[in-house]
């Protein structure tokens, strides 16, 4: 999240039925009339955080199972090819760039998380593993600059955060908010690179509401279609641009109005806190993961690579067991531990593996995912003991208690989690390290990984996204 100081254009917090009154409108103008001189730079700046990530996060997609099918699938699908799937020289039309590049930043759970409110408050959401691909095949197939990339990225992100922090979103409901909220915010974005007006989006908003949906449930049992919401979220958003550009409309009111987002996709809409000091305060996705792996088990990872750091070794416990809350004991995380069909997609959603796999490694990385059917990490994993006993409020926290081998038992409590921007953020240089570790594991040669790097940083001023793009190709 990103403030300024109050402007003309900043807002105190509306009735919450005026707010819903005035919501389609106030987010259309706001996304498509916002000029580029009133977007702070702190909010650009964290929007290039967020693209070098997640770029890392899909070169990475490329060595997950299957990845190298789904490709020769898209590429089959045709088109006039006006963008590049990362990683690959192959030309698609953009629609199709971005699902794919959103399956692969999806692909190890390993790209930005949690989406921030206007007061602080958070929910769960991987808005970037959208929004991002979107950028780069829309920037590229209109041949915007950096700058407008990065204003449409932080507009689309602010736009589709107060979404998701005001629609009362719970991860257990069943729904998966990467397949709506995130469509929107595709929307948005997409018609701001395309210069649609405010009329424009609305009726792409429209359309687009007859394409979002998701479930939870690819999750719950380890598919690898829990990454396509998103996905499905990026081509729909594009697809509706294009339509409403022809003319095409959908309802009037497609966020608020009778059958509209809140009403078919929120629990506990609060349109008022998706609007609360619009223009002044900059959402998007808070925490960049330092491990690939679901944010619910990360507290007991952290916990258990701290023990790691201290010179405890997988090999030296007898027991390991996790102390988290009950809701998170209950859900999918705290299932007990079988590599099912797809080991990399049960591990990335497993407390139980992690946790272990920390004190093994003292990291989690897509290449410890991919190896998760290993039998000695598989017995110690199905051994952990996950222990609901922190209260509810503590939904971050974790403790890891180890009884070594020698009858000494050691803990590690963490209570924030390394990640959050705000709380315990990684620097710069752990940001730049992820990249091109991923870059690595990829396949990307050091020297094209270092210059995608540096061309990532150097967004702001660039001319088109070309070279960056000419830079991230793997075949």
């Amino acid at each position: 999240m990103t403030t300024t100081a109050p402007t003309a254009r900043s807002h105190s917090r509306p009735s919450r039925d005026a707010a819903r009154a005035a919501l389609t409108q106030r987010l259309a103008e706001h996304v498509t009339s916002t000029a580029s001189g009133e977007i702070p730079d702190e909010a650009r700046e964290n929007a290039v955080v967020r693209v070098l990530d997640a770029l890392g996060c899909a070169l990475a997609g490329h060595r997950a199972p299957g990845a190298e099918k789904l490709l020769t699938l898209a590429a089959a699908w045709g088109g006039r090819g006006d963008a590049r799937i990362l990683g690959t020289s192959a030309r698609v039309p953009s629609r199709t760039a971005a699902f794919a590049g959103s399956v692969l930043t999806r692909s190890f759970d390993f790209e930005p998380v949690s989406a921030e409110g206007p007061g602080g408050q958070e929910v769960a959401a991987h808005i970037t593993g959208t929004t991002v691909p979107v950028a780069l095949a829309e920037a590229e197939r209109h041949g915007a600059s950096g700058a407008q990339l990065l204003d449409a990225l932080v507009l689309a992100d602010d736009v589709t955060a107060r979404l998701a922090v005001g629609s009362g979103f719970d991860v257990y409901s069943g729904q998966d908010n990467t397949g709506t909220v995130n469509g929107l915010g595709a929307t948005a974005l997409a018609a701001r690179l395309a210069g649609l007006d405010g009329q424009g989006l609305v009726d792409a908003w429209g359309i687009v509401l007859q394409q979002l949906g998701g479930s939870v449930a690819p999750i719950f049992d380890h598919a690898p279609a829990f990454r396509l919401p998103m996905a499905f979220a990026a081509h729909a958003g594009i697809t509706a641009v294009e339509l409403a550009a022809l003319g095409y409309r959908g309802e009037d009111d497609p966020l608020a109005g009778r059958f509209g987002f809140l009403d078919r996709f929120c629990a506990e809409p609060d349109p008022a806190l998706m609007l609360e000091r619009l223009g002044e305060v900059f959402c998007a996705d808070r925490v960049i993961k330092p491990w690939s792996s679901c944010r619910a088990s990360q507290p007991s990872l952290d916990a258990a690579a701290r023990l790691y750091a201290r010179g405890i070794r997988l090999a030296d416990c007898e027991t390991v067991r996790v102390h988290v809350t009950p809701r998170t004991a209950a859900g999918f995380v705290g299932a007990p531990w079988n590599p099912g069909r797809n080991p990399e997609v049960s591990a990335a959603f497993s407390l139980r593996f992690t946790t272990v796999a920390a004190l093994a490694h003292g990291t989690v990385r897509p290449e410890h995912l991919l190896a998760a059917s290993a039998p000695q990490l598989g017995a110690a994993a199905a051994a952990v003991d996950i222990v609901p006993s922190l209260p509810p409020e503590e939904y971050l926290t974790a403790e890891v208690e180890v009884l070594l081998r020698g009858g000494e038992t050691v803990r590690e409590r963490v209570e924030t989690p390394l990640g959050d921007r705000h709380h315990s953020p990684l620097t710069q240089g752990d940001i730049e390290e992820k990249f091109l570790a991923n870059a690595a594991f990829a396949g990307l040669p050091s020297g094209l990984a270092h210059e995608a790097l540096g061309l990532a940083l150097a967004l702001p001023g660039a001319p088109t996204v070309s070279p960056l793009l000419d830079a991230l190709t793997i075949n």
